[in-house]
């Protein structure tokens, strides 16, 4: 068994104010290095999901996979086109990040691999927070695709509405001093990253 990295990139950035925010500067990197960096010892192999020209990604030295479905479909539609990629190569599993999320566990591919479920998704300990599932970060198996593929192509949109018709679970992390999925959507929130990132170095 081997497993796919696979890097979310495909959202319109418009609280960004649009263009391309994984290239967006973090600490003097763009924002996708960082994740790379987190990912790339946790998988065998990693592309970027994003649409348009894949040149302006060609610094990372990694394929880059379109959409296969027509239209701004969103997570689902890039995990489709990672799980496409995945079984044309040889991998069993796809492990799904968010390219705006920096900070994400360095054991993620090991806690999401416990357990036999078909799909296994990162969550925050929280129960208060509303938002303490994040579906952007999973372990989806790729036996999935051609349901996933149906899924879509009936406008299924909603990663978790795909992922409760199947054997899944959350699995959860305490945050350490800042929640490890803290999302870049705002320049405030890259602000925020910053001052994240100074005080791992203090």
């Amino acid at each position: 068994m081997t497993i796919l990295g696979v890097i979310l990139a495909g959202g319109l950035s418009t609280r960004m104010g649009g263009g391309d925010k994984s290239l967006m500067p973090l600490a003097g990197r763009p924002l996708m290095a960082h994740v790379i960096e987190r990912l790339k010892p946790q998988v065998d192999d990693m592309v970027i999901n994003a649409n348009g020209d894949p040149l302006r990604l060609a610094q990372f030295e990694l394929p880059v996979v379109a959409d296969s479905i027509d239209g701004f479909a969103g997570p689902l539609a890039g995990i489709l086109a990672g799980m496409d990629y995945a079984a044309q190569h040889g991998h069993s599993k796809i492990l799904v990040v968010a390219a705006d999320t920096p900070f994400f566990p360095k054991d993620l591919a090991n806690w999401l691999f416990e357990g036999c479920y078909n799909i296994n998704i990162a969550k925050t300990a929280s129960d208060s927070d509303r938002h303490n599932l994040h579906p952007t970060f999973g372990l989806w198996d790729v036996s999935l695709r051609d349901g996933l593929r149906l899924a879509l192509e009936n406008d299924m949109r909603k990663v978790m509405g795909f992922v409760k018709q199947h054997e899944w679970r959350g699995v959860e992390w305490v945050a350490d001093g800042h929640d490890p999925f803290f999302n870049v959507n705002t320049p405030e929130d890259m602000a925020q990253a910053e001052l994240i990132i100074q005080g791992a170095r203090a």
